[in-house]
């Protein structure tokens, strides 16, 4: 096994992590370093993460008692693997999809049931019943699905949820940006943990903040699988503060957006080029058949733009995040470059 890495290289265009190209605005800042100068940092964190629940359990008019926060939704996931995953247990994965999933199984010694979605990548009830054939234990579906950008059908997802008594962890990164939110199934469907982060809609990728909003009964079961004061006051009150700002967080994300759509439609007017739509800040495309990725990859970093591989998930594929606008800017004008070459 090799380390989950992602590469931060200094360049003009980082484009390979999906982060938010916009910072809170200011008085986010202010408001954080106020936060901060209180904290009794020479005590433990509240371990009940109390403050922080009762806040985005308002925001999103869920019961605090099936909100729980995480070191990222990276750790939400894997508490979740450790309370109904593990040893003779096991997780259908539909791919292609967000590759963490199954690497959180892998760590858990959770067996996964792969079962791989044809293009547009849509998720469908055939393919569903197809996987709880093998009686699964915890069933990942990723909406927006990273890499693909693929929003999954709702009605789909509660067929999914209606048909097994398996935990349904739907992955919802990317929401914000795009897609129909499976929070509205959680109240009728007990078995649904809807996972989600601050990294992408709230610019905060570097708090490493996640959460998950699901019943009161899992939240029970992940307070016996959660470490001791697993969540900083600095995180804790990050988030917090986060929250106070959400109207200015969701404004940045309709920049993204245009950025987004700015690079499907660009990409699409390439010949021969296949671009993917997308739900998310990120667009999946495949270089012209007489175009290597890994080769197109290298000419875009030469030209300091980093982008994703992508090839091992979806063949010849690369991923772009939609950042700033002059980094798209960038972006388009080397890859027409590399093309041209």
């Amino acid at each position: 096994m090799a380390p989950y890495v992602s590469p931060q290289l200094e360049v003009a265009a980082r484009l390979n992590t999906n982060e938010c190209p916009h910072p809170l605005p200011e008085g986010f800042s202010e408001g954080l370093a106020s936060a901060i100068r209180d904290l009794p940092l020479h005590r433990y964190p509240d371990g009940q993460v109390t403050r922080l629940r009762e806040d985005l359990a308002a925001h999103l008019g869920h019961p605090v008692e099936g909100t729980w926060p995480a070191n990222g939704s990276n750790e939400v996931l894997t508490e979740l693997l450790l309370a109904y995953g593990g040893p003779g247990h096991t997780a259908a994965i539909f791919e292609p999809t967000y590759q963490l999933h199954a690497r959180v199984c892998w760590l858990t010694h959770t067996n996964v049931a792969s079962r791989r979605l044809d293009d547009p990548f849509v998720l469908s009830e055939a393919a569903v019943d197809d996987a709880l054939v093998g009686a699964p234990d915890v069933v990942f579906v990723c909406s927006p699905n990273n890499p693909t950008g693929t929003a999954q059908p709702l009605d789909v997802v509660a067929h999914l949820a209606d048909s097994t008594d398996a935990l349904v962890i739907v992955d919802e990164a990317y929401v914000e940006f795009g897609g129909e939110s499976a929070l509205k199934l959680v109240a009728d469907h007990p078995n649904l943990a809807v996972v989600r982060t601050f990294s992408k809609a709230f610019a905060m990728a570097g708090a490493r903040l996640g959460y998950v909003l699901t019943s009161p009964e899992v939240v029970e079961d992940l307070q016996l699988v959660r470490l001791p004061y697993h969540l900083s006051s600095l995180a804790q009150a990050a988030g917090i503060v986060a929250l106070r700002h959400a109207a200015e967080a969701m404004a940045i994300l309709e920049a993204v957006r245009a950025q987004r759509d700015r690079i499907v439609r660009e990409l699409t007017a390439i010949e021969d080029l296949t671009v993917f739509p997308s739900d998310a800040n990120f667009v999946l495309f495949v270089p012209p058949p007489d175009h290597d990725a890994a080769a197109v990859w290298q000419g875009l970093l030469d030209r300091s733009v980093l982008v994703r591989d992508l090839t091992s998930v979806v063949p010849n594929a690369l991923r772009v995040t939609a950042g700033a606008e002059h980094e798209v800017d960038l972006f388009l004008t080397s890859l027409r470059e590399v093309l041209a070459t």
